[in-house]
């Protein structure tokens, strides 16, 4: 259950991908701490955004939002520091509450193996477990759970009476209530009161944004299933949803204007910029052809930029201006591949032989290669990382040679996002250049 927010390293700076893994990890460790292994499974990427918001609006003090946790085989086996606390109770609750209602929509609906007696009645125990659960942990915050589960059963009654050709936002009401309450509790929590009424509207929005995307995106498989769908029930084409999805999207960053928070970088990232790119992800760019545009035009003011085909001059502020061996300009932007290490006794500048090894696993030319593991033991030891998810997850030393290495993940490049880094002038697509800040030129309107 990723969820519609999937933001990944490449948009993201170092510090804000470090600050989601904590949130994201966070709320994995709540949801085993209060309600057993089995519950991680309810782990996703939206309900971790009131961990996010809690933290955000309260006052800085990271001893008391962090903890350090232990090895884990998602993170290569390394410990890390997660965010702990009411927001991660209260995330680790909203997930649970949310994925009991999912099981039992898949049970009611009789989806794939939930069609299967048994499996019906072992998720039906499960659901009933979860509820209670959840219902707990909330109390412990000051959170009712009654409201997500009251929307829950609203649900069921909204689709089968609705007509057709009503409005399928009549559909999306119970989600959006249902989002708004926990959006606006995370105010309570942080000591922010002033907060709730925007925060109320922001979660509203992101609940029919979350329904009307998941709508979208199954549409096609429930018309090959028969199952009911929404967008098909209503009538409603896939130009008014994605206008409707897309007006949520400037109502949410309208929202977070004015809440009042003390680190305002992720949750813009994420609820801004993120919610963007989900809508992008599933009705496509809109401004798809303007970036390419731009690419080679633009003007940057952290992305030198180059006329014609290799004799512009940068002008940023952080990246200068050379000629490289072909004339073209040479930015040192992170997507580019660093430069090479001449040889002892040649010229630093000049191009490397063709005959010399280069890219990624090899030793730069004049360092001693590290010493290379047997047959025996590399086996061992590439077991050893292949049991821990070290070679998909993380930077490693290889198990036979030792020389430094990217993840799987990470070198097959498995996230969804662009390459729109690596020349947009400020297209909306990229955020990690400035940090996610109020003020970041990459032509955000909120």
């Amino acid at each position: 259950m990723f969820g519609i927010i999937r933001p990944c390293k490449h948009r993201l700076s170092e510090r804000l991908q470090t600050s989601w893994m904590a949130h994201l990890c966070g709320l994995c460790l709540a949801l085993r701490d209060d309600h057993g292994q089995l519950a991680r499974t309810a782990t996703n990427y939206d309900g971790l955004i009131i961990s996010v918001l809690v933290e955000a609006q309260a006052a800085r003090e990271d001893s008391s939002w962090r903890r350090t946790a232990g090895p884990c085989p998602l993170r290569g086996m390394r410990t890390a520091s997660v965010a702990k606390g009411e927001g991660a109770r209260l995330a680790a609750a909203v997930s649970l509450a949310l994925a009991s209602v999912k099981i039992r929509d898949h049970v009611e609906d009789r989806d794939g193996v939930f069609a299967r007696r048994p499996v019906a009645a072992g998720a039906r125990a499960v659901t009933r477990r979860w509820d209670r659960q959840s219902a707990g942990s909330a109390s412990t915050v000051g959170f009712d759970t009654a409201v997500l589960l009251e929307a829950a059963s609203r649900q069921g009654e909204l689709e089968r009476s609705l007509q057709p050709g009503g409005s399928v936002l009549l559909v999306t009401e119970p989600t959006e209530t249902a989002t708004a309450a926990a959006f606006a509790h995370t105010a309570v929590i942080a000591g922010r009161p002033g907060n709730a009424t925007p925060l109320a509207e922001a979660g509203r929005l992101f609940g029919r944004l979350a329904h009307l995307l998941d709508a979208a995106e199954d549409q096609a498989a429930d018309a090959d299933a028969g199952a009911w769908n929404p967008l098909t029930a209503t009538g409603t084409d896939r130009a008014e949803a994605e206008r409707l999805c897309r007006d949520a999207v400037h109502g949410i960053r309208l929202a977070l204007g004015e809440v009042e928070l003390s680190d305002r970088a992720l949750v813009h990232v994420l609820l801004a910029h993120e919610t963007e790119q989900a809508v992008d992800r599933v009705f496509g760019a809109r401004h798809a052809a303007s970036c390419r545009t731009k690419a080679g035009t633009g003007h940057d003011k952290d992305h030198g930029t180059g006329h014609g085909t290799g004799h512009g001059t940068g002008h940023g502020k952080d990246h200068g201006t050379g000629h490289g061996p072909t004339g073209g300009a040479v930015a040192d932007h992170p997507h580019q591949a660093p430069p090479h290490q001449a040889p002892p006794g040649q010229d630093p500048g000049a191009p490397m032989p063709p005959w010399v090894p280069q890219g990624p696993g090899f030793t730069p030319p004049g360092s001693k290669p590290p010493h290379p593991r047997n047959l025996l033991a590399g086996c061992a030891v590439w077991a050893l990382m292949a049991c821990t998810c070290q070679l998909l997850c993380c930077d490693h030393n290889d198990p036979f040679s030792r020389e430094r290495r990217k993840g799987f993940c990470e070198r097959h490049d498995c996230c969804d996002c662009c390459d729109c880094c690596s020349g947009c002038d400020g297209c909306g697509d990229c955020c990690s250049c400035c940090d996610g800040c109020d003020g970041c030129d990459c032509g955000c309107d909120c």
